[in-house]
């Protein structure tokens, strides 16, 4: 082991040091207890290899990302009075979303643009522009990209298609070149754009947004990110920005994850993705930012059929998924696995409190929900908590003799509320319990609003002695269980019905996050 490890260590050292070594095939290998010895080794040299640029330092990105997602001025590069166009939209959403910097539109022979004056380029506005949204046809973006970078314009917002994704590799490299002689950040291409709630900003020509929270999202699909906008807005859940990055020619997740880091108004940063351009700065950046905020993410293209969609979608290259996962866990990243996920683990992760500890119980009101909410809490990662004697004992106190102590603690379904209001005390009280899983069952003895307003009620009470813990619940019932599950989320407790795996997911999300961070 120590030989192959030495040999692993050495062939590292050995195409670090030379780059041009494209490809190093030992094998096979020979291990013994003495030593290791390669038999046959195949290199691929290419002596045109140009080395990757060094990093930029994370000082250097936000101060780029800082200017861009917070300007104080924004050019539309292809503004337009017309109704129907792109650059029509993204005015719009930038007069009627409450932006209060300057806005100046572009465009080659108008005088005004919804009332405000339009220049024919960048170069003849006076001010000093921070952000400059694209909202013309791919084969135009490069000379107004130069102009940008001449007015000394940090970031660049691609909304145009027609690059990489769209078998076009030399337009993406030609701006992508661009971009790095007058140090332009480019977002995009192939975007919807992006929205900063903090300062009413919606450099978009999708739907409007305006629900401020601390929930930062991107996605590398407009599609995706319409479906964050959807859900964000019917979940009500406020987010603090939502970003497009498309084909990734420059800006990617690494460069947001620096950002939020950093952003006051971010406490959650939850990404999708189809590949991950340069995999070592993004484990980097999330292992370090990840210790302070949750950061989940959904990595698309885990198939081959998927691998092969993306490719064509965004011009991304899947990669191995292995690999991707390995990389994700070491990061300290929440993976999600699906989008539903994503978007459940962005909501409810801040809402929960972080445990103190690893001991999960389960509260029902339903037997068959509880053998469910067991088998969710193994496959996520936790552990059902073993009843102490005393607690046992003391649980029996409130429920029928032919009720079940223990872990689940089966109240059984007739019983009245008390009986939930009194469990639950208990399981909050109890300094051995961590977090807390309900599991409710609509009956008319207790009914759905009535159990949703005593739990908040309780929570609410034992966080005034200073209790605070994860509680999260699943409702089975008719359809007024849905009004309940709603009611206890915007108090603080994820709910969902109709489901036994959505609370426990979100919980065992927390949970990862907490142990990532070392805070358990």
């Amino acid at each position: 082991r120590e030989a192959l490890a030495d040999i692993i260590v050495k062939v590292s050292q050995l195409v670090s040091d030379f780059p041009e070594m494209v490809e190093l095939d030992l094998n096979p290998v020979f291990a013994t207890k003495k030593d290791a010895i390669a038999a046959d080794v195949r290199i691929v040299v290419d002596f045109d290899y140009k080395p990757r640029p060094a990093p930029r330092s994370n000082a250097e990105i936000v101060t780029a990302m800082n200017r861009i997602m917070m300007p104080k001025a924004v050019a539309v590069i292809g503004a337009s009075a017309e109704d129907g166009k792109i650059g029509n939209s993204v005015m719009k959403n930038l007069i009627n979303g409450g932006y209060k910097g300057d806005i100046y539109p572009i465009h080659p022979k108008a005088t005004e643009i919804m009332g405000r004056k339009a220049y024919k380029s960048v170069k003849d506005v006076e001010g000093v522009i921070d952000t400059a949204v694209f909202a013309i046809p791919a084969k135009f973006v490069a000379g107004a990209l130069i102009e940008c970078g001449e007015k000394k314009i940090p970031g660049a917002v691609l909304i145009p298609s027609g690059f990489a994704e769209a078998n076009e590799p030399a337009l993406q490299e030609e701006i992508v070149e661009i971009g790095k002689k007058y140090d332009v950040r480019l977002m995009g291409p192939n975007i919807y754009g992006f929205y900063y709630t903090p300062a009413n900003l919606c450099a978009t020509f999708c739907t409007a947004y305006d629900v401020k929270g601390s929930a930062a999202l991107s996605s590398q699909s407009g599609g995706i990110g319409m479906a964050i906008i959807g859900f964000s807005r019917s979940a009500k859940m406020g987010v603090s920005a939502i970003v497009g990055l498309g084909n990734k020619s420059d800006i990617d997740e690494d460069d947001l994850l620096a950002f939020f880091e950093q952003d006051p108004n971010t406490n959650i940063i939850a990404q999708h993705c189809e590949d991950l351009k340069d995999g070592r700065a993004f484990a980097e950046a999330a292992k370090r930012v990840s210790k302070k905020k949750p950061v989940v993410v959904l990595k698309a293209g885990r198939t081959s059929a998927g691998a092969k969609a993306a490719s064509s979608h965004t011009g991304a290259l899947a990669g191995n998924d292995k690999i991707y996962e390995d990389v994700l866990k070491q990061s300290g990243v929440i993976r999600a696995r699906s989008l539903r996920q994503l978007l459940e683990f962005a909501r409810g992760i801040p809402v929960l409190p972080t445990p103190k500890g690893e001991n999960v119980l389960i509260i029902t009101g339903a037997g068959g929900s509880g053998v469910l909410l067991s088998d969710s809490v193994v496959d996520n990662g936790m552990s059902l908590m073993t009843m102490p004697p005393d607690l046992d004992a003391a649980f029996r106190k409130f429920i029928p003799p032919f009720g079940a102590a223990g872990n689940p603690v089966d109240i059984t379904g007739g019983e009245p509320p008390i009986t939930y209001v009194n469990t639950v005390k208990l399981g909050l009280e109890d300094e051995r319990v961590h977090s807390l899983i309900l599991g409710y069952w609509h009956t008319i003895v207790t009914p759905p609003m009535v159990f949703a307003k005593n739990m908040v009620e309780i929570k609410n009470a034992m966080k005034e002695k200073g209790i605070e813990k994860p509680m999260v619940a699943s409702l089975a019932g008719d359809i007024e269980v849905e009004e309940a599950a709603e009611y206890l989320y915007l108090n603080g407790i994820p709910a969902y019905a109709y489901s036994t795996e959505l609370p426990v997911e979100v919980l065992g999300a927390k949970y990862k996050w907490a142990r990532g961070a070392g805070l358990l």
